[in-house]
């Protein structure tokens, strides 16, 4: 039986369109995180969503809100909170991490590809970092107990939130460049940094940051996360890799805003075609290929250290810095 699920970010459309029921997808007892909102979302829109996830997931006795700790591992129901992938939703507000803190957002990323208020993002031709507003950004995180997350940023901005936060950092789901030279994967030095504040890298499952995104390519991206997550044990210790698949269940919307924006997005975004993800059922071995947890064991992975990524070295972190 694989182990416990912690994914620290996947993501549901951003729109009427989105179905809490979809989550169930992933097996009960897992935990999961899910977007509420990026650059593009007003602190109003993305508080609307917020709250209807939060209905619909009330309403269902398959999901869990979680508040703290304890409301996470429940045999019988999925463990939702929630996460920004941009400070834009907070309106220039910091009162609002606060606000958003206490309807269940746990994870916060400054910058969601391209500069804003807070520092820059990862398809940047220039990197000046965090700005001022964005420490004042990390300090209300650690101050309120919401990780500071540090995909999707530019790699001094990356480095500057493990410098300022005096908790641990996370990066929620981000590959390594050392593997797949693409702008949205870390360095080495990188995670290092967020490796010394104890924190936790959440390995991804999308086709483009693995190099592996052919529709035909279904186990060879299950191998390349594996390889991930290898390599990144082998760099800064089992104790800090995680899993954030960053799996769409939007996946249409985001592939149809690839070909209609592209100029939202680099090059290394949109030459690939349509974008191709690990769903659930790969990760949990659930489905019919060998799965993540699988193909990490036969890479010697033993039960200890499959638990360790799979959920135990997110919750040991959230335990240190969630306040409830």
């Amino acid at each position: 039986m694989p182990p416990f699920l912690w994914e620290q970010h996947c993501c549901l459309p951003l729109s009427p369109a989105a179905r809490i029921g979809d989550l169930a997808r992933y097996p009960a007892g897992s935990y999961l995180s899910v977007n509420v909102g990026y650059s593009r979302q007003s602190t109003a829109d993305s508080l609307a969503l917020l709250n209807r996830f939060r209905r619909e997931a009330s309403a269902d006795d398959r999901f869990r809100l979680v508040r703290g700790i304890e409301d996470i591992g429940a045999p019988g129901a999925v463990a939702l909170a929630f996460d920004l992938e941009d400070s834009g939703p907070l309106g220039g507000d910091l009162d609002n991490v606060a606000r958003f803190y206490d309807l269940g957002v746990r994870s916060l990323l400054p910058t969601y590809n391209h500069a804003n208020a807070a520092g820059c993002g990862c398809l940047d031709t220039e990197d000046t970092g965090l700005t001022g507003y964005g420490r004042d950004l990390v300090r209300a995180l650690n101050e309120v107990g919401m990780f500071a997350d540090g995909s999707h940023c530019s790699r001094r901005t990356g480095l500057e939130l493990a410098e300022s936060s005096v908790v641990p950092m996370i990066y929620s789901h981000s590959n390594f460049a050392a593997l797949w030279d693409h702008p949205r994967n870390i360095t080495d030095e990188q995670a290092r940094a967020c490796a010394a504040t104890g924190g936790v890298i959440g390995i991804n499952g999308v086709g483009i940051f693995l190099g592996r995104n052919a529709a035909d390519e279904r186990a060879e991206r299950i191998a390349a996360m594996a390889r991930h997550i290898e390599y990144g044990a082998e760099l800064v210790g089992i104790e800090h890799i995680g899993i954030g698949s960053d799996y769409s269940f939007d996946a249409e919307d985001f592939n149809a805003e690839l070909a209609n924006n592209p100029d939202a997005f680099s090059e290394a975004y949109t030459t690939w075609g349509a974008l191709q993800w690990v769903p659930p059922e790969d990760l949990t071995g659930a489905a019919d290929v060998p799965g993540l947890d699988e193909a990490l064991a036969g890479r010697g992975f033993t039960a200890v250290d499959r638990a360790a990524v799979f959920g135990e070295n997110f919750r040991r972190v959230a335990r240190q810095v969630w306040r409830t």
